[in-house]
């Protein structure tokens, strides 16, 4: 989905929970004082996000994984902000930042689907934002245009390392929740 800019400045972070939570129509992301509108995202979009949370689901309920897949609903806490990630996978207890449990502070692996208006801040200050999580072990960028999905996974050392995934006959590995997926079943029918 991409995030429009609204007028609304300096928010504070109570300020902008109480907002959220009283919208019915919109949802909207939270960055240093300032919120943006998340509008519409096109078929592409949506198609590989049903393919990839419904792929996520049936490998945590087979396997009896203690990890669940939270689609675009599930707010993320971030360091000054708040988010909501295209796909969330969160391990074992989920924790949430206050009784409402509307927001996320546990992720494992965060899943954006990149479109024009949102792939450079997805790949740098969003992405700044994310590393910061202590929890993030996998941070994963799934093209629409092409067969192409780029992971970077926290090391021990607290480095990231970058992989790549392009082609139809790849299979994306996801270390953290030990997940394999053909980029093939992330983008049927796209």
């Amino acid at each position: 989905m991409t995030a429009q800019p609204q007028d609304k400045n300096n928010m504070t972070p109570a300020e902008y929970l109480a907002m959220e939570r009283g919208s019915l129509d919109i949802k909207h992301e939270f960055f240093d004082g300032e919120i943006f509108a998340m509008v519409g995202a096109k078929i592409n979009h949506v198609r590989i996000n049903a393919n990839l949370t419904g792929e996520l689901r049936n490998h945590f309920k087979g396997n009896k994984s203690p990890c669940e897949v939270l689609p675009n609903d599930m707010r993320v806490k971030i360091e000054n902000g708040y988010v909501y990630p295209d796909i969330v996978i969160s391990c074992g207890e989920v924790k949430f930042e206050d009784n409402e449990f509307d927001t996320l502070i546990n992720p494992v692996v965060i899943m954006e689907i990149l479109s024009d208006s949102t792939e450079a801040f997805d790949r740098g200050k969003k992405f700044a934002y994310y590393r910061a999580i202590s929890t993030l072990q996998e941070y994963l960028l799934v093209s629409q245009d092409e067969y192409h999905v780029e992971q970077f996974i926290r090391r021990d050392n607290g480095k990231w390392e970058y992989c790549s995934y392009k082609g139809i006959d790849q299979a994306l590995k996801i270390e953290s929740v030990n997940c394999e997926l053909p980029l093939s079943e992330i983008y049927w029918g796209v």
